[in-house]
Order: structure tokens, then C-alpha cells, then sequence
């Protein structure tokens, strides 16, 4: 995939203008066109020269008729966001990206590369409502929730700095916000970023992240899109979690479990149990014991996260040996473990740091 990036558009209205490109699917884009008595192939045509070409000058597309080549921006908007910062790593195998959207709220999504593979960690809203007390982002409250195209965007904006080096990459929502909140944006810009004319990310690239909404982790399960489903446990007592993770105290552990266990079942993918390692709070030997038989009880594999810290709050991460002697308790009962490289802590760009700083 090539690219061409080109200056950072001025931002507009929300209510202003035409739609976005990147919150509309292969129909609904042939549907602007057809309107604007184009045939409907231009879709085709357009969405391959963003997605598969990097390339968001019309101007640049060179087998569109020269009249909708003029008149392409009244149809659709092609703009990315500013950026109103991009910070990267001392090692620069993470970048977060701070956006700057129509209506001035800014909004944190961060690429992680690996010697395998490179991550793109989206965010769904514009803070987050349900205030777990380690994060960072549940400090600011929920402002507001994204567009499809707002989540979309941040794909293409980190793509572009990447220089698309990557056919193949994948997604996880587990930026700002808790994503089935915002289902239905969530669930469009997966339907845009799996297009087969657009980025053509298969399902099992995708995983979208839930701190235990229950209804919609129901609804997902039926869709017929079997993305990867990560379930922020955090603790295995209702007690513990009623603190750490206050949507407990309406879908409550038991509930969480099953709906998890249901969506592992129905889409024949196993369920991430995230479990951020907190000192003193939840990582002894009872808590590694009740992880282990938690994971045992629905297909699983467990994702141990060393907490990140957020200035402010009270919680400290695990000493190295803490935090191996905990996995190495879950290893011979749990169905899979693996520990969470920490990226971008210096960056504030960690799990649970984003929305806290945007300067290092």
C-alpha cells in the first residue's frame, strides 16, 4: 500500500457539509453517489484509493471523470482530524495520537508495533461514564460519544503515520471510553473497517473491549460478527469489583460470567479475561486461585496487565516477582496466560492512562 499524506484539513460544523467517507460503508457510499447520479462502482473506486492506496486527494485519482474528480468533496468529506499532538517512545514502536475533532474535544487513540505485528488501540467516546478507580479516563467523565467515522478516523490518521507498512494489523477497542455503550457507532465503524473495499480487516483482527455490559455483549453475540471479545475483569469477588469496577454492582460477576461464557460459545472465539495487577489489592494467592477457576469455566485465555500508574489515584503496580509468581500460580489450571508488555508508559499511553496527560 502506498501512501500520500496530505496537510491536515480545517475542521467543520458537525452539521455542516457533507458525510464522512470514513463512517460510510460500501452501500451507503454508493447510495451518495447514486443520489448524485453517479454509478455506483465509483464506491468501489473511491473506497480503494483511501483505504488500499493511502491516497485522499481527489485529484490524485486518476480513473474518476474529471467532473467528479472537482465535485468529489461536495459528496464526501475526506478530511482527517488535526492532530493536535503525536508523541511517540524513546524505542518509537508507540505512538498516541491526540485528535482534535469538529467540535474541539480531543480524543487519544495510540499504535503499538511489535516484532510480529502492529496494534492500533481505538477509542469509542470522548472520556468514559463509568469511572473504574484505576483508569485514568474515568477522571473525566463522559463528554461525549464518537461517530463511526470518528472511530474510523483514527485508523486512517495512524495508518498514514505508519506509512500503511502493514496489510495486515489489528484493532482493539480499548481506548477512551467503554465501547457497548456506544454500540451502534462502534458496531458501523467495524462494518466499514471489515469492508472488502475497504481495509478488509477479517473479524479475528478485531476485538472490542467491555467492562461487563451485559445487554450488549448478548446483542454482539448475534450480529454474525465474531470479533475477539475482551471481558475487564479485574477481580473475582463481587466485593472487590463493586470498587474497582462499579458496573459490577449492576451486572454483577455471575452475570458477566455467563453473558462471556454465552459469546464464547455462540462465536467460537475464546474470551480475554483482562485483569489488571494491582499491589495489595488484588493479586494474591486467593485471587490468582479464584482467576484460575474463572477462566476454567468458560473458554478463555487470561491477560494479566502490571498496573499502570495514573497520578492521582492510590494504587501501585506489583513488584517483577510479584507479578511472575502470580502468573506462574495460574499457569498449570488456566486454559492460557500470557503477561501484557507494558507500551507508551512514558508517553502516558498505557492501558488505563489515556485522557490523563497528553504531554510526557
Amino acid at each position: 500500500m502506498s501512501s500520500t499524506p496530505l496537510p491536515r484539513a480545517r475542521s467543520r460544523a458537525a452539521d455542516a457539509g457533507p458525510p464522512s467517507l470514513y463512517g460510510l460503508d460500501r452501500d451507503a457510499l454508493a447510495a451518495v453517489f447514486a443520489a448524485a447520479g453517479e454509478p455506483a462502482f465509483r464506491a468501489d473506486q473511491v473506497m480503494a484509493w483511501v483505504y488500499q492506496h493511502g491516497v485522499r486527494d481527489p485529484a490524485q485519482m486518476t480513473n474518476l471523470a474529471g467532473s467528479l474528480r472537482e465535485r468529489l468533496h461536495t459528496l464526501v468529506d475526506l478530511a482527517l482530524p488535526e492532530a493536535a499532538s503525536v508523541l511517540g517512545n524513546s524505542g518509537r514502536d508507540t505512538f498516541k495520537f491526540v485528535l482534535r475533532l469538529d467540535d474541539g474535544e480531543l480524543v487519544e487513540c495510540v499504535s503499538m508495533r511489535t516484532a510480529k505485528r502492529l496494534t492500533m488501540c481505538v477509542s469509542s467516546q470522548v472520556g468514559c461514564a463509568l469511572k473504574c478507580s484505576f483508569c485514568a479516563t474515568g477522571l473525566m467523565g463522559l463528554r461525549r460519544n464518537l461517530t463511526a467515522a470518528e472511530i474510523v478516523v483514527q485508523v486512517v490518521a495512524m495508518g498514514e503515520q505508519d506509512g500503511w507498512r502493514d496489510e495486515r494489523f489489528n484493532i482493539v477497542f480499548m481506548g477512551m471510553g467503554e465501547p457497548l455503550v456506544n454500540y451502534d457507532a462502534v458496531l458501523g465503524s467495524i462494518r466499514v473497517l471489515r469492508d472488502p473495499h475497504g481495509l478488509n480487516l477479517g473479524a479475528r483482527r478485531i476485538t472490542v473491549s467491555t467492562s461487563g455490559v451485559v445487554p450488549q455483549i448478548e446483542r454482539l453475540a448475534q450480529e454474525g460478527v465474531p470479533v475477539g471479545l475482551a471481558l475487564s475483569l479485574h477481580a473475582t469477588t463481587d466485593a472487590l469489583r463493586d470498587e474497582l469496577v462499579p458496573i459490577n454492582r449492576r451486572w454483577p460477576l455471575a452475570e458477566v460470567l455467563r453473558a462471556a461464557r454465552d459469546y464464547g460459545r455462540t462465536t467460537g472465539r475464546r474470551v480475554t479475561l483482562e485483569y489488571t495487577l494491582i499491589a495489595g489489592v488484588n493479586d494474591s494467592d486467593n485471587d490468582a486461585d479464584r482467576l484460575a477457576a474463572i477462566a476454567r469455566g468458560l473458554p478463555s485465555k487470561i491477560n494479566l496487565i502490571p498496573y499502570n500508574p495514573v497520578p492521582g489515584l492510590p494504587y501501585h503496580r506489583p513488584a517483577p516477582e510479584q507479578v511472575e509468581r502470580f502468573a506462574e500460580r495460574l499457569y498449570p489450571r488456566a486454559p492460557a496466560v500470557t503477561v501484557r508488555n507494558t507500551m507508551g508508559g512514558e508517553i502516558w499511553a498505557a492501558c488505563g492512562q489515556l485522557g490523563g496527560l497528553t504531554s510526557p
